[in-house]
């Protein structure tokens, strides 16, 4: 399994119609573009049905939004592991604020995860879910307090004690999990300021995808990335 370097930006384009159709491919181009001029790792997130026309366009990683339990065969409208990795997606967000599914049914996942090859970004909406979830064996945890999300509002700025209690509470747990956080990161400073406080990187949405220019957004985004990470 291609290791995930870090600090990582993710851009989970959710459903917006700005990333429809064709759209959503520009998109994961500019991040490629973006990525290799910087030299930081970008990841997508792109809508499920052109995971795996972006997985084949482009180099970076691409994640699935959402993965099911389902077994391969008769599970007609599940996003199944095993059909996400022939895509070509290296892993998937898990339990995200609008998705999210119960500790039980977590633990399935990210274990169907683990047997398949991909990675896991488990979302979590508190330090005390985040200790939690670190006894699973993830590979990273996206710290998203529900009421921040595309709100314009950082985590990293409004709530950095949330951040930085994960960070601690997940290290405590388990210290190979990698910490991320999210929730109104739309600047470069939020990103700054995210990793100053422990996290190994950002996962991001619509301060991306609503912005006027992906790459200009994407480059001021990834920049301080750059200082904490050796080139690619």
């Amino acid at each position: 399994m291609t290791r995930l370097l870090t600090p990582l930006l993710i851009i989970n384009t959710k459903n917006y119609l700005e990333v429809s159709g064709d759209k959503a491919l520009g998109l994961a181009k500019a991040a490629e573009a973006v990525s290799h001029k910087i030299g930081v790792e970008i990841a997508v997130a792109p809508p499920t049905p052109f995971l795996g026309q972006i997985a084949r366009a482009v180099s970076i990683p691409v994640l699935s939004q959402h993965v099911d339990t389902d077994m391969p065969g008769i599970s007609t409208g599940a996003v199944v592991p095993e059909i996400v990795k022939s895509c070509g997606a290296v892993g998937s967000i898990i339990n995200h604020s609008e998705k999210r599914i119960p500790y039980s049914l977590l633990k399935d996942t990210v274990n169907r995860m683990n047997s398949v090859g991909l990675f896991s970004v488990v979302c979590v909406q508190t330090a005390e879910e985040a200790s939690k979830v670190a006894g699973l064996d993830v590979d990273f945890i996206a710290i998203e307090p529900p009421e921040l999300i595309g709100s314009g509002i950082a985590v990293s700025k409004a709530k950095p004690e949330i951040v930085s209690r994960s960070v601690e509470a997940v290290r405590r747990v388990n210290g190979t999990v990698n910490v991320i956080c999210g929730a109104g990161i739309v600047s470069g400073d939020d990103v700054a300021s995210a990793l100053r406080l422990g996290s190994a990187g950002v996962l991001v949405a619509s301060g991306v995808v609503k912005s006027e220019d992906w790459s200009n957004k994407i480059s001021e985004l990834s920049i301080p990335l750059k200082s904490f990470s050796n080139p690619l």
